[in-house]
């Protein structure tokens, strides 16, 4: 791959450009963008932070081993420094993804979020792998009696919990995304959704928005299935899990459900590398350039929707 082509930030630039602030007059709806530090792989903080920015994000989602080490550089450096450092670079925290811990072992982590002003935590759920009708049904009240007492930490600390549909987990079918949907009662509970997991049901994704509504989405993935996300692939096929980047999904009418449900949670550009833990590409200013040319993607699908 050409790397220069992830250099050309300014015609992505000038999109965004062109598309603010006058372009939603009319319509004051906007995406919130959150900036997962996984996509820099294990640089450090003091790397990452500065970009949070430059990619229109609003804040940071931290990130743990495999895909990323920045929560425990956290750990290594210290809260106060961490504290310092977010100062320093005028960032915020906004999510911790702690996929490792999984949704019963959240307490610590909730109250730490909270301590840096972040909303959400974000992990997997647990139960029957991949259920539909009647065993998802089941899948999902099991799990959400399971989760009262993290959900009720949440609400008292007033941060969210946000769990992916993620593969081989309970809640990943469309059948258990609308039966949360139904019975969740939570608004510190939600699902962080991730369309790359509905690769299989697509066209269902703008109808499973509108199903679970602004209510019961935090956190959603700017992210599309791929052959490279999981198998070592030439990285144009990699790359095709970012928006604007030759994928075969259509953001348009994506975007225009989350219009039309006055979205307002967390969304994040993302994708994963082969192997994990490395940074999308070499150097931190390649990686917030295709951010970018994947925001401008996004923000042209939205402005077609107006």
């Amino acid at each position: 791959m050409n790397r220069r082509d992830f250099l050309k930030a300014a015609p992505a630039a000038a999109l965004l450009s062109s598309l603010a602030p006058g372009a939603f007059a009319a319509d004051p709806f906007r995406l919130r963008y959150v900036l997962s530090s996984a996509m820099y792989g294990e640089m450090p903080l003091e790397v990452i932070l500065p970009e949070v920015a430059k990619t229109g994000a609003e804040a940071i989602d931290i990130w743990c081993r495999v895909h990323g080490n920045q929560r425990e550089q956290i750990s290594e450096m210290g809260d106060e420094a961490f504290a310092a450092l977010l100062a320093k670079h005028q960032a915020k925290v906004g999510v911790s993804t702690r996929y490792p811990l999984g949704p019963f072992k959240l307490q610590d982590e909730l109250a730490w979020v909270k301590k840096f002003g972040g909303k959400i935590v974000l992990c997997g759920s647990t139960g029957p792998k991949d259920p539909e009708g009647a065993e998802a049904k089941a899948a999902v009240q099991k799990f959400l009696e399971e989760m009262k007492p993290h959900v009720a930490r949440a609400e008292e600390l007033g941060v969210t919990i946000a769990i992916e549909n993620h593969s081989k987990q309970a809640i990943y079918h469309p059948d258990s995304l609308r039966y949360f949907a139904e019975f969740n009662r939570s608004p510190h509970l939600g699902i962080a959704l991730a369309p790359h997991h509905l690769h299989l049901w697509a066209d269902q994704i703008p109808a499973l928005i509108r199903d679970l509504g602004a209510s019961q989405i935090p956190f959603m993935y700017f992210q599309e299935h791929s052959e490279g996300m999981s198998t070592k692939a030439a990285k144009e096929i990699e790359m095709q899990q970012l928006p604007g980047f030759g994928g075969a999904l259509d953001y348009k009418p994506i975007v225009k459900a989350l219009r039309d449900i006055r979205y307002g949670g967390y969304v994040e550009i993302f994708m994963h590398p082969v192997p994990r833990g490395i940074p999308i590409l070499p150097t931190a200013p390649e990686i917030t350039a295709a951010i970018n040319k994947s925001r401008a993607h996004i923000e042209n699908c939205l402005h077609q929707t107006a």
